[in-house]
């Protein structure tokens, strides 16, 4: 997948083929990336049953069971080899193990370049990372400067279990067009274990492309990447276009309770950068492929910042489908809508009841907060509020037009439209997608806290 993005996007080094188990590649052969000139990549795959041993000093030099040449030592090695020539390299350790925050070198690593230097350079040879440099160059059976050299172009790609890279190379098959459900992937995976098997350790960009075509892979047009992560790290943040990283600046230990903006970052600031987005894409760029975490607000702001107007094309993974902006549908969904009286004013609010009803919950926070509605309207599937009540793309896509209509014809006599949703979130990117013609609206975010809700973003409609 790579391969496929790289010439997708006109990388200006792609990689042009995958050697899997070569011979010539010493102990970094599991995978080589070869690009159209060096440094190539080689990379050394260690897979746990579990990540219970992380990586540390001891991991790295111990010999291994058999009395062998510990891994550090067989990457030296290969490193040596591969660069006595003077050819450039980039190395690779990649492993399910996380990092050991408490070793003097790994601790260090940068989580970006996944590179342990420039940190583990500095200082001196009494100090901590000193002694552990040491300790490294004679496992490895490198000179300390060498033992340096190393560490520049060795990077440790660590915590990489498998759903992780699922959802890495699904965001890859999204961005190229390539159908991005499990059963794809299985028929990739099974497609390269085959070559392997036959004996075909070198898959050049061409065998790649014709087994896409073959395998019956291709699905829709190329897509530029915008990666929003607010709840856990994206894996394709490193594949994107434009890509914001708010999973530390928003409030929480886990994904589950992430839900609002930590201080000093804000929700001003967060609407500023996901609208900055657009201008960010490759010009001319119409298709776009959503990857990242999101919360309902967030979700409904990217889809109103890449607008149907602009002519932009949304494609979102929903619950293991490829949902999109673009697909077909046979007729508007109008949604069941129920109203309620509140008299506080010249606004409407709206509540967006797909996934469960939120009626109570809405109605004592207006009148709680005194929100200056006149009215609440919550609007439902016609078969009810319920977890699977948008069961594909083309559900959401009609039950988003319908939504819109039915709030422009209620919002008409209103100065603003208060939003709150329960929905999935390809149904808040959706219909956030289509908001147009409609008043300023004030979207709110469930943060679980005594209020219930929170003003996040204010979106001109």
């Amino acid at each position: 997948m790579t391969a496929v993005r790289d010439a997708s996007i006109h990388t200006p080094n792609p990689v042009v083929a995958v050697g899997v188990e070569l011979d010539d590649a010493g102990n970094l052969d599991d995978v080589v990336l070869h690009r159209a000139t060096p440094p190539h990549t080689y990379a050394q795959v260690k897979y746990a049953v579990d990540s219970s041993s992380p990586v540390n000093e001891d991991y790295l030099l111990k010999p291994s069971d058999s009395g062998g040449p510990s891994i550090l030592k067989k990457i030296a090695r290969t490193w040596r080899r591969l660069t006595a020539d003077g050819t450039l390299v980039d190395l690779t350790l990649i492993s399910n193990r996380a990092p050991d925050a408490g070793d003097p070198l790994v601790s260090l690593r940068d989580s970006r370049t996944q590179l342990l230097m420039p940190k583990a350079g500095q200082q001196g040879p009494r100090s901590a990372k000193g002694t552990a440099r040491r300790r490294w160059a004679v496992g490895a059976d490198l000179t300390e400067t060498e033992l340096r050299d190393l560490l520049e172009v060795l990077r440790f790609d660590l915590a990489r279990d498998p759903t992780h890279l699922h959802d890495h190379v699904q965001s890859l098959m999204l961005a190229t067009g390539l159908r991005p459900d499990d059963a794809a992937i299985h028929i990739g995976a099974d497609w390269v274990a085959r070559q392997v098997r036959d004996g075909q350790r070198t898959l050049t960009l061409t065998a790649i492309t014709e087994a896409i075509d073959s395998l019956q892979l291709r699905a829709g047009p190329t897509r530029a990447v915008v990666s929003i992560a607010t709840l856990k790290p994206d894996p394709a943040t490193g594949d994107a276009d434009y890509a914001l990283d708010w999973v530390d600046r928003f409030d929480g230990a886990s994904p589950y309770v992430k839900r609002r903006p930590q201080g000093p970052a804000t929700w001003a600031q967060l609407q500023a950068e996901i609208e900055a987005a657009p201008h960010r894409i490759p010009p001319g760029k119409t298709a776009v492929a959503i990857t990242g975490s999101l919360r309902l607000a967030p979700a409904f702001l990217v889809g109103s910042a890449f607008r149907m107007v602009t002519g932009a094309d949304l494609a979102v993974m929903q619950r293991g489908q490829l949902w999109s902006s673009a697909d077909p549908y046979d007729a508007v969904l109008t949604p069941a809508q129920a109203e309620y009286r509140i008299g506080q004013g010249p606004d409407l609010a709206v509540a967006i009841a797909v996934a469960t009803d939120l009626t109570d919950d809405v109605l004592h926070f207006l009148r709680d907060q005194g929100l200056p509605v006149s009215q609440l309207l919550v609007l439902r599937p016609p078969t009810g509020a319920k977890d699977n009540s948008i069961p594909n793309s083309a559900t959401a896509n009609a039950l988003a037009v319908g939504i819109r209509d039915t709030v422009r014809r209620a919002s008409r006599n209103a100065s603003r439209v208060h939003l709150f949703q329960a929905s999935p979130m390809g149904l808040a990117l959706m219909l956030g997608h289509r908001w147009n013609r409609l008043r300023p609206t004030v979207v709110y975010e469930d943060v679980a806290t005594e209020r219930i809700y929170e003003e996040a973003f204010t979106i001109d409609a």
